[in-house]
């Protein structure tokens, strides 16, 4: 197990153990928000290893049109151009 496994599960063991009441989805959501952003990315990890371990299949790739695009990338140009006239 590398470090940064090892810190990875002590983060998750330390949550679990700093919340073991935590029930609900809301409940664990609310202790997410607490931890430090390195400590999500961890959990990130974490949670993400263990749906590859069960099985769970990646979420298919979204599709987009090029009309669709395009209409982006032309809001983007227009965004851009609004910002530059305003200075």
């Amino acid at each position: 197990m590398s470090a940064r496994q090892c810190f990875g599960t002590l983060v998750v063991w330390k949550a679990v153990w700093y919340c073991r009441g935590m029930s609900t989805l809301a409940e664990i959501e609310a202790a997410a928000d607490a931890l430090t952003p390195e400590q999500k990315q961890e959990l990130l990890l974490f949670l993400a290893a263990r749906l590859r371990a069960q099985g769970a299949k990646p979420a298919e790739p979204r599709k987009f049109s090029r009309e669709q695009m395009a209409s982006w990338i032309a809001g983007d140009e227009a965004d851009l151009q609004r910002f530059h006239e305003a200075k």
